[in-house]
């Protein structure tokens, strides 16, 4: 997703529009896996524009016990804060919607499901992502405010059962190496702690997400064409 640049030295997203309008919208598409075994997928799509971004993620896992669906609409700033956001799900069958909107100094989560409602007020946080299971556009996200924040003051707002939001905690460990439609890339090695929660991150150059090894049993979300290499020996440890 080369117009959703993270890193500061590269070209302005102002510059990157006038210069190439063409390609406001990217894509990226991934693969669910358990174990090594592909049990779903999942897409999203970034399109910039003046204010921002509009992004749009799509999951869908189908395997014994777990039959996960969502779709999530989303606005945010120039700057990856949180504008506004839609998900509409179904969970082993029951469909869920959520709504999350900031309102001064809170974000207000609303929770349909099974024919009720309930409006949750969170804490408001300048850097906080939406996140529900499987979504690599969160985790885009989540890349692009660590890159700009320096890693400080992450939140991560989950939308299960009334809702709540949870401090994340990044430390970076060494590169890593992989492979991306066939190609040589480097992968960042970044591990969130989200609510205590470990999850394992790889990113590419401009920092999007490459693969996310989630804290679920065995599950892992893997950008399509790319390969991780297996590290010779154990990874650094985390910069402080």
């Amino acid at each position: 997703m080369k117009v959703r640049v993270h890193n500061p030295r590269f070209l302005s997203l102002v510059a990157l529009l006038a210069l190439a309008p063409a390609v406001r919208a990217q894509s990226a598409s991934f693969i669910v896996s358990q174990h090594g075994k592909t049990v779903g997928t999942a897409t999203v799509t970034f399109t910039a524009n003046a204010q921002g971004y509009d992004t749009t993620s799509v999951v869908r896992v189908a395997m014994q016990g777990l039959n996960y669906n969502i779709s999530k609409t989303e606005q945010l700033a120039l700057n990856n804060q949180l504008k506004h956001v839609q998900l509409s799900a179904t969970v082993n069958g029951p469909a869920v919607n959520v709504v999350a909107t900031p309102d001064g100094a809170q974000i207000l989560l609303k929770i349909s499901a099974n024919g009720r409602s309930a409006t949750t007020p969170l804490a408001q946080h300048a850097a906080a992502v939406f996140l529900p299971d499987f979504d690599p556009g969160a985790f885009d996200t989540l890349l692009a405010l660590s890159v700009s924040r320096n890693s400080r003051d992450l939140w991560a707002i989950i939308p299960k059962r009334a809702g709540s939001i949870q401090p994340v905690q990044m430390a970076t460990y060494a590169d890593e190496k992989g492979t991306l439609d066939g190609k040589p890339i480097i992968a960042h090695h970044i591990v969130a702690t989200i609510g205590g929660s470990r999850t394992e991150l790889f990113s590419g150059p401009t920092n999007q997400l490459l693969q996310a090894e989630l804290p679920q049993q065995g599950f892992a979300l893997i950008r399509k064409g790319f390969v991780l290499t297996p590290p010779a020996k154990p990874g650094a440890p985390p910069t402080q």
